[in-house]
């Protein structure tokens, strides 16, 4: 909301000496966000002057038209002859009256005005245009053409009023009633301590059974509708410059003098208002739903299919205004324009004005769904003040009349649907106990009437809510009236004081190890919204009953594409590496930490719970008991190469290994030994895809996949070859540790190493290997890791080598070769009752 302090000082005697900047600091006192104060006229220096066109020379020997004019400016150039200037503009004529900045003029931009010759011609000044005078566009994008009764030779600086400061407000979605000056100024005058004069406050004549008919069919969707009727209304009157001047500082630009006048009220009151050309309407006005696929043009040209929920205006031919929104075409003003052939002038002279008071959701609704925002769609969704409906007519009619040479008539039209005040009941040291200040009861009084309210009551007030404040509709946003006009700032701070030997839980320190130990392994880390579509489990090739597809849908998404929170952390990551690839980044490593939500179906509808007490431990559980399942997972994408060749030596490409290795440095964070098994699951390739587990509670826990994604995946996704990926729920690694780590024992003995190859069948996990040997070594074994993997004629169809390199160590003695020999051989021996290995070369 743009906010010219000119207009502000109208309704508060502001001292002279405050400024656009104290202004606002005041504002913000009281919890309105100025963002910036707008100096207009910041360097623009006389002499600017009204002047009259008396010749018009037009040069044709150039390629644009160039017009040698002559102006008479009065006395301001101080020899009163006629000025001589040279202009490329084409919207004036000769007798007409327009602004001159004479040498020594500065305009905004630094743009210094001085005599020269150009186009063969000696210039003397300059006719000035809006855009030039830093005044924005009047809709004519041409020289500005003054009304003629101006007198020749004034200061059109303070004509123009092009000095003065304006504000321009955030007004958020609570605070609708500063959509207006009005609603500005009752805070300004709260923030000086000041009275306000209120424009709203003006003699309207009572409603009577001789206005314009109005038939209202949805009175919940609009439960006020005032109709007023002005007619011989002048078709060639024109705005004045003041209220021009007002809606362009405002950010509205003059357009015709009944929809300005509407508009500056609009403005001022904070009431849209809709003028109807009334010749075009035919019978009554109506306000009713539409009928689905009905068909409108509204004044933007633009052909609409209306919604069963749609709010319209309509006569006995059907809609002519989408309520609360934008006006039909086929009840515009019409502008005035001269008959050919008798030369009479016609256009609007009689019109119908419209002050309504509609559901806010519903208009809401309507403007998004025709992608329709308007500044009257603006204001309703906020809430407008239904008492100001009569005001603003009548304001509107004031105008009319004042500036059209209009007649108002007598009929008054006013449909109410029956309503009384909100009426609040509050303790009177409610305020105190929110804020954790001491105000008392005369303070909390004192500011609720500044807000508006009307308060009775001791210790018990009761209060009248005012209505322009729909917003007010519990104990606790009145107190926050009161803190708010008390001040934040003046707030007590206060640290909480938490209960020693807390700090963090075990399941956040191992999210916070998990996150160091994947960006100390080269990985960046990369925050993706927590929504998918649909479309992305087809792509992933999920069967139709993969838990996986089971989603949780939000009710407003912020994209229809993405309607649901994500079950696996993937479609997000992959998105980013697609991107990130797409930009030129090829080699890539990424990991992201976060929630998945799967839900169980065993879900209800959660109860609403209380704000004056803290919740019970039980209506804490029953809200928990609403939510889906939250496992916390983490994931890494490859893509690229995984180290880069260079004078070290050659490099090597992100592989199904790597992904496994990543899972196997989150197991070694949270001190969990992890189980790699081949296995199927998609989006993963078959062939290349590891099932993870580890032993939770003595039964072994699948936890999460890594490998290489499937090539129909990839090409789906539009992602880099060979991209890899994988996931684990870390809190099933958490359940799985068995605390805090423990640093190991360093024996000071010496490692005894000693090597196996086995030969199995090709099927055969390496992962139950391991495990067999690691239990028939015993004690003794300190670490294995297996080195190499061979395939051969010489071992056989279907057979494989598997090499192992055991190290042994003893606690408090040197081991003999006999020690070591014999615990290899017992572990050869497990390995062989249990996968059938045979060591090779035996």
């Amino acid at each position: 909301m743009r906010v010219p302090l000119s207009w502000l000082r109208e309704y508060v005697d502001l001292p002279a000496t405050e400024t656009g900047r104290d202004v606002q600091a005041k504002l913000v006192t009281v919890g309105l966000e100025v963002e910036t104060v707008e100096a207009l006229g910041a360097g623009l220096t006389g002499p600017l002057v009204v002047g009259k066109v008396l010749t018009i020379e037009e040069l044709t020997e150039f390629k644009k038209p160039i017009r040698f004019c002559t102006v008479d400016v009065g006395q301001a150039n101080g020899t009163g002859e006629p000025q001589e200037i040279v202009c490329g503009a084409r919207n004036f004529v000769v007798g007409d009256k327009v602004v001159v900045a004479l040498p020594g003029a500065v305009l905004p931009g630094d743009f210094r005005i001085a005599e020269r010759k150009t186009y063969g011609k000696m210039s003397r000044g300059m006719i000035c245009s809006g855009d030039e005078l830093g005044m924005g566009d009047d809709g004519t994008h041409g020289i500005i053409v003054l009304p003629p009764e101006h007198e020749i030779g004034i200061d059109a600086t303070k004509l123009l009023e092009l000095h003065d400061e304006v504000l321009d407000i955030a007004v958020t979605p609570d605070r609708g009633y500063c959509l207006s000056i009005r609603g500005v100024a009752r805070e300004t005058a709260t923030a000086y301590g000041l009275p306000l004069r209120d424009p709203a406050l003006l003699d309207v004549p009572a409603p009577n059974d001789y206005g314009y008919p109005v038939k209202v069919d949805d009175p919940r969707g609009c439960d006020r509708f005032t109709a007023r009727t002005v007619t011989g209304l002048d078709p060639e009157a024109r705005s004045p410059i003041w209220l021009q001047r007002r809606l362009q500082k405002a950010g509205m630009r003059p357009i015709s003098l009944a929809v300005d006048v509407t508009n500056y009220v609009m403005l001022e009151l904070g009431q849209p208002l809709h003028a109807y050309d009334r010749s075009r309407i035919e019978g009554t006005i109506g306000v009713r739903r539409a009928e689905a696929g009905e068909k409108f043009t509204t004044l933007d040209g633009t052909k609409r299919v209306l919604d069963a929920e749609d709010l319209v205006i309509t006569d006995d031919r059907g809609p002519i205004g989408l309520a609360g929104v934008m006006g039909g075409a086929n009840t515009e003003i019409a502008d005035y324009v001269a008959d050919p052939e008798t030369g009479e002038i016609r256009g609007t002279t009689d019109v119908v004005i419209e002050a309504a008071h509609f559901d806010q959701l519903s208009i809401a609704r309507t403007a998004r769904r025709h992608k329709l925002s308007s500044e009257a769609s603006k204001r309703f969704e906020r809430g407008v003040d239904p008492e100001a409906a009569s005001a603003a007519a009548q304001r509107t009619v004031d105008l009319l009349v004042l500036l059209a040479g209009g007649s108002a008539e007598a009929g008054v039209t006013e449909v109410v649907a029956p309503s009384g005040p909100r009426t609040l009941t509050i303790p009177a040291d409610h305020p105190d106990k929110v804020a954790g200040v001491e105000y008392g009861r005369e303070t909390v009084v004192r500011r609720l009437q500044e807000v508006g309210c009307d308060v009775y009551g001791q210790d018990q007030l009761t209060v009248t809510v005012p209505s322009w404040r729909p917003d007010l509709t519990d104990p606790n946003d009145l107190a926050e009236e009161v803190i708010r006009l008390e001040g934040y700032e003046n707030l007590p701070s206060t640290l909480p004081k938490p209960p020693a030997g807390r700090g963090l839980t075990d399941r956040q320190r191992l999210h916070r190890r998990v996150g160091r130990a994947l960006a100390g392994a080269g990985y960046v880390e990369a925050l993706n919204y927590p929504f998918v579509g649909e479309q992305v489990f087809d792509q992933f090739g999920l069967d139709a009953d993969d838990a996986r597809r089971t989603t949780v849908k939000l009710v407003n998404p912020l994209s229809d594409e993405e309607p649901a929170l994500r079950t696996t952390l993937l479609p997000g990551l992959l998105a980013a590496l697609r991107r990130n690839d797409g930009r030129g980044s090829h080699d890539l490593a990424l990991f992201e930490t976060g929630l998945v939500f799967r839900p169980t179906g065993e879900e209800h509808e959660a109860a609403r719970l209380p704000v004056d007490r803290r919740p019970t431990d039980e209506e804490i559980v029953s809200l928990n008991a609403t939510l889906p399942r939250q496992p916390r997972r983490a994931a890494v994408v490859l893509a690229g190469a995984r180290e880069q060749s260079g004078w070290w030596g050659k490099g090597y490409p992100a592989t199904w290994a790597d992904a496994v290795e990543a899972a196997r440095l989150l197991a070694a964070e949270a001190g969990v030994e992890l189980t790699v098994r081949a296995d199927q699951h998609a989006p993963w390739h078959p062939g290349r895809c590891a099932a993870l587990y580890v032993t939770v509670d003595g039964a072994e826990t699948l936890v999460g996949h890594a490998g290489e994604l499937h090539p129909r995946v990839i090409k789906a996704l539009h992602l880099p070859e060979r991209t890899c990926a994988m996931e684990i729920e870390t809190d099933l690694l958490e359940q799985a540790s068995l605390g805090a780590l423990r640093a190991p024992r360093i024996s000071t003995f010496p490692v005894a190493t000693q090597d196996v190859a086995l030969i199995v069948d090709g099927d055969v996990p390496a992962a139950d290997v391991e495990r067999a040997l690691r239990d028939g070594a015993g004690e003794l074994l300190e670490s294995l890791r297996l080195f190499d993997v061979f395939t051969g004629e010489q071992l056989g169809a279907g057979k494989k080598s598997l090499a192992y390199a055991l190290r042994f160590r003893a606690p408090d003695r040197t081991l003999t070769v006999d020690e070591a020999s014999a615990a290899r051989d017992a572990a050869i021996a497990l390995a062989g009752e249990r996968t059938g290995a045979v060591l090779r070369g035996a």
